[in-house]
């Protein structure tokens, strides 16, 4: 009798892939594979040609092993006697030109092959159309290029399908632009881009609707073949991959195998990537599919055509994760931000370790961020601390698609309220501005800085709440903001000005486009188009108020005796 599969002998962390990516080594881990099957499976994979290689190569013949170990773990994961597969889900990450669709076309077909299921449903999910519409050519290029193929497959082009006969298993190819069947049963599911499908808005019912019809399926898997986001990782495909990197470090413990060829943090910090002797340890096809001086030609190209063509460059060629304030069009302030995180800040830490603090409002349209800043000045050594909290209707996920995601993983870290009843957005800036209040840290004249457009009722709401009038100022926008943009660029430089790390914050600077008028620096929501800055407009209503040099209305009893002030 077999021994008992134990699930620790399945732990795919791999702790040391930062040296072996450098070793150029390979990044699957050593596992305890059923042979038999793993090999079955490698040599349908390899038997089977390329079409669109000049001379239709095998997938043997070109394949580097990186590939191969992939093949072989992805079947060699399933036990033939239990029926069970070990490993549900397999995640890769790698760069463009690297073969994604050709090894994702040779996978499905493999898979469509070694199922012994009948009637069994399997889907190809590619990003666009287009793409879709490629990857059937390839499958039904690989089906004509082999005879036996040919008579064991019946190929259906206007439906995007594919049969095996025998069984009656389909290939479904679809497009993640397009919306997918509802209670799928597919037993191999192979997403092609995931950053594409992640980044929509109901992208996370999408993938539990397809895991959910894997729950029934124990011999089917999920694989996931992704280069890195055009820009910054939000929704679904963010959590996937911080999943996937939880499960390579060894953080968390899950039935997934992640392949993930991205620098190390520190190589990336340091930007070693824009030195081409690192290519090749993130391109494992480098000079097979994907050749250096093409590399070289399309860095040349992105270093000549500014930041927003260098970052999609290193996002699609280096696999590096686009971080704050990439585009051209860029907040010099961005360039700062990162390093002036204060990781013990929070509201509390501002009123603890301040003398005096102001706020600053936003309240924004119906499909904006009120948003409100709390701004205070340390005691001692004069640096500024900021925190910020911002709330929005849920109208505003169906008027702004695009940042819906973003919105949703802003409102799990409790920075941002996802609030449809609006008055409830009016009182929870009023009691922030209490809060501050009560702690004694609010001057007693321009102590709340807003943008005058659409605060009636906020100011209301404040006066009802005992503030005076005089404690409530119009700031004016546009270029009336110019000294705070300047200012806190050069508190950023200086670090001189901290923030809370918040990502709500980080990402409103990043969104945050500057444009040069005279001597003048204008950031306004109108440039930020769909993206949002409103958080980031209330530090600079804030900021203006604390230029003022406030003093706060707090009388410390116990300083005033120890030094009382002599009157004549």
């Amino acid at each position: 009798m077999a021994a008992p599969v134990r699930t620790s002998d399945w732990s795919t962390a791999v702790p040391d892939w930062e040296q072996r990516i450098v070793r150029g080594e390979s990044l699957v881990p050593t596992l305890p594979l059923f042979d038999a099957v793993a090999e079955k499976a490698l040599v349908i994979f390899k038997r089977m040609r390329i079409p669109d290689l000049e001379g239709c190569p095998t997938f043997g013949e070109v394949c580097e092993d990186w590939v191969f170990d992939l093949v072989r773990t992805i079947f060699g994961s399933y036990d033939p006697v239990l029926k069970k597969r070990m490993l549900r889900e397999f995640f890769l990450l790698v760069p463009k030109k690297n073969g994604k669709s050709a090894i994702a076309a040779g996978i499905i077909m493999t898979a469509t092959i070694m199922n012994t299921r009948p009637q069994a449903e399997l889907f190809l999910i590619a990003p666009t159309q287009k793409i879709a519409s490629i990857s059937f050519k390839t499958c039904k290029g690989i089906i004509a290029l082999d005879p036996v193929l040919r008579d064991t497959f019946h190929v259906q082009p206007h439906l995007k399908m594919i049969t095996l006969i025998n069984t009656e298993a389909t290939i479904a190819i679809v497009s993640a632009d397009g919306d997918l069947v509802t209670g799928s049963k597919a037993s191999f599911i192979l997403i092609d881009e995931l950053h594409v499908l992640g980044a929509k808005p109901k992208a996370d019912e999408i993938m539990t609707e397809l895991r959910g019809g894997l729950a029934s399926r124990p011999e089917g898997f999920l694989l996931t073949i992704t280069t890195q986001s055009k820009k910054e990782p939000q929704g679904q495909f963010k959590r996937e991959l911080m999943r996937a990197r939880a499960v390579r470090d060894g953080t968390e413990q899950l039935p997934v195998l992640a392949v993930l060829y991205e620098l190390p943090p520190q190589m990336t910090k340091n930007e070693a990537w824009r030195n081409e002797e690192t290519w090749g340890l993130i391109n494992p096809n480098l000079d097979v599919s994907v050749s250096l001086d093409y590399l070289r030609d399309e860095f040349k190209k992105a270093v000549a055509d500014g930041a927003d063509a260098m970052a999609l460059f290193a996002s699609q060629h280096l696999n590096v994760e686009i971080g704050i304030g990439l585009h051209s069009q860029r907040w010099l302030a961005a360039d700062y931000w990162a390093g002036c995180t204060d990781e013990a800040l929070d509201l509390a830490a501002i009123l603890d370790r301040c003398e005096v603090a102001v706020l600053g409002g936003d309240m924004g349209g119906a499909d904006d961020l009120a948003s409100l800043n709390v701004l205070g000045r340390e005691k001692v050594t004069g640096r500024r601390l900021t925190w910020a909290k911002a709330w929005c209707s849920p109208d505003v996920l169906d008027r702004r698609k695009e940042i819906a995601p973003k919105l949703l993983d802003l409102a799990e870290t409790g920075d941002l309220i996802i609030e449809a009843d609006t008055g409830a957005h009016v009182d929870g800036m009023v009691a922030l501005c209490v809060q501050v209040r009560d702690a004694g840290l609010l001057p007693s004249e321009s102590a709340i800085g807003l943008d005058p457009w659409g605060v009636a009722g906020l100011v209301d709401a404040l006066l009802l709440e005992g503030f005076t009038i005089e404690q409530i100022a119009a700031v004016g926008q546009g270029f009336k903001l110019n000294g705070a943009i300047k200012g806190i660029e050069r508190r950023l430089m200086d670090k001189t000005l901290l923030h809370a790390g918040q990502p709500m914050m980080t990402w409103c600077v990043g969104n945050a486009k500057a444009e040069a008028r005279g001597n003048n620096v204008m950031i306004t929501k109108e440039r930020a188009g769909v993206s949002k800055i409103d958080p980031l407009i209330a530090l600079f209503n804030a900021t203006i108020l604390m230029d003022m040099n406030p003093q706060s209305n707090f009388v410390d009893v116990g300083s005033f005796l120890a030094n009382p002030v002599m009157v004549a």
